[in-house]
């Protein structure tokens, strides 16, 4: 892999639809091509995991699919996979001017870039899309209505054995109404039928909360589109908590992207769209019919269960792109979402709170785990702040928190604070509070037990040790200047004859 220079950052600071970001990918060896695979084998689920098992989480790269066999019939795609959440892909996405594989460097240099998307009172800046016409849409390129719609005949996975069907499971569901509000989500979409399909926004969630009130006014139907592929701005605002319950994604998105998002009205209603999109299906959910949804491989990494009574969505149209591109999330497995926004969102919300906190993480593959580093001057302060981050009801089972000398992007340096900087004793449980997240081990839905685990330098005031021995590496730093700089002078020379991978 390679640095993309300043110039040709400049270039790609806004990415106006998913397939910009995926050549800017390619452009950095971060995109595998694959001609063919069998999807009614699982073969794409199958190399999803083992691009995983050989790279690791933070190394596989993306890969585009440009037919899979799905129903014994081989279909075009392409379809992508893996494409967000790793901290150089998130650099490339939020403009930072210089790329590298430094993955702590990417990380600090990202949320220094989403800073800059602040107003002066420390919230998102937001930005009013602005409609286009028709021919001025990529995603009105083809256009069907009435017979000519069928949501079968597109390259959309069933991605394990035990799901319920196959799913579009990357898409902006928008839902709106002129009275309550609208709402910008991604929900997970079960394909029923080449003219329905069932959508699953849980209980509580924004989408769920506007469908339910239009149920509860007597409306029998609500109108919805679904855009597969958005500008990955769009998706950003939809796949995180950016916006609050009827605020507008979209003029989050505008903010994100520095500038106005392009939108289309859709063909049978009135809720406009981003104009990039791949793939834009329209039509009206049943407020007064429901069925049964799921299973479905969650976020976990774990089967959920089936959803009995879920929404409805009968499809009065489709458009999309020529040889349009599908997204699809191996959901639990592969990185499918932009993370930084809603780090940052985090990041920022909680340093109002906590003055001395340096950093915030989510460790891959560790749902419902949340790193925090602080600079740590009183005794108090490790478990303050982790209490301030356990009260958020939607997220974060367990926190740890930790000094802010360690790399909370390295899970080793974690695990490193547990067993050498933490008792047990400086712990809080929490028996029982709120938890959205489908978490596989709750014994009642919607709610969890939380743990705090103050992980920092215990101080004296708070039973630590009188003093605390000096780190080897820092005492190396400390007691031979320059040894760390002679051998990076002599890297290369050094590993002339390594064969290591």
């Amino acid at each position: 892999m390679h640095a993309i220079t300043k110039s040709d950052a400049a270039a790609t600071d806004v990415f106006d639809s998913v397939r910009d970001y995926v050549a800017a990918l390619e452009r950095r060896g971060r995109l595998l091509r694959v001609a063919e695979l069998d999807q009614d084998a699982y073969e794409a689920t199958a190399l999803a995991y083992r691009l995983i098992d050989r790279y690791g989480i933070e190394f596989a790269p993306a890969f585009l699919v440009e037919r899979v066999k799905i129903g014994g019939r081989w279909i075009d795609g392409p379809v992508l996979a893996n494409l967000y959440g790793r901290w150089p892909d998130e650099a490339l996405l939020f403009g930072v001017p210089d790329v590298s594989d430094d993955y702590q460097a990417m990380y600090r240099a990202v949320i220094d870039a989403l800073r800059a998307r602040l107003d002066t009172a420390g919230n998102w800046r937001r930005i009013p899309p602005v409609e286009v016409s028709l021919p001025e849409a990529p995603c009105k390129e083809v256009i069907n209505t009435g017979d000519a719609v069928d949501l079968e005949r597109y390259a959309w996975l069933k991605n394990n054995p035990a799901d319920a069907g196959r799913y579009v499971n990357m898409g902006a569901v928008f839902i709106s109404d002129p009275a309550i509000g609208s709402n910008v989500g991604t929900y997970r979409c079960q394909v029923k039928g080449p003219r329905k399909m069932a959508i699953n926004p849980e209980p509580g969630q924004h989408g769920w909360r506007i469908l339910m009130a239009m149920k509860e006014r007597g409306d029998k139907v609500a109108k919805v589109a679904v855009a597969v592929g958005p500008d990955p701005m769009t998706f950003c605002a939809s796949s995180t908590k950016m916006a609050n319950y009827l605020e507008d994604e979209l003029e989050f998105a505008g903010g994100l992207r520095g500038r106005p998002l392009p939108v289309v009205k859709c063909q049978t209603c009135d809720i406009r769209v981003p104009a990039g999109s791949e793939f834009v299906i329209e039509g009206e959910v049943s407020l007064t019919e429901f069925e049964d949804e799921g299973p479905y491989g969650e976020m976990y990494g774990y089967l959920g269960p089936l959803k009995p009574g879920n929404f409805v969505m009968h499809i009065t149209a489709i458009t999309h792109r020529r040889n349009p591109w599908v997204l699809n999330s191996f959901t639990g497995l592969t990185c499918d979402m932009p993370r930084a926004p809603q780090m940052a969102s985090n990041f920022f919300l909680y340093r109002k709170l906590i003055p001395g906190l340096t950093g915030l993480n989510s460790p891959r593959g560790a749902n419902g785990v949340i790193v925090l580093a602080i600079d740590k001057k009183f005794p108090g302060e490790g478990m303050t702040a982790g209490q301030y981050v356990a009260a958020n009801a939607g997220l974060n089972k367990v926190v740890i928190v930790v000094d802010k000398d360690l790399n909370i992007l390295d899970p080793s340096q974690i695990l490193h604070a547990l067993g050498a900087r933490w008792q047990p004793s400086a712990s809080l449980l929490i028996p029982q509070t709120q938890m959205m997240m489908p978490d596989p081990s709750r014994p009642k839905w919607g709610l969890s037990s939380k743990m705090v685990i103050d992980a920092t330098r215990q101080l004296p005031g708070e039973g630590g040790p009188k003093s605390w021995a000096p780190l080897n590496r820092q005492l190396l730093v400390d007691g031979a200047p320059g040894a760390f700089e002679r051998v990076d002078a002599r890297w290369e020379e050094l590993l002339k004859d390594f064969r290591g991978g």
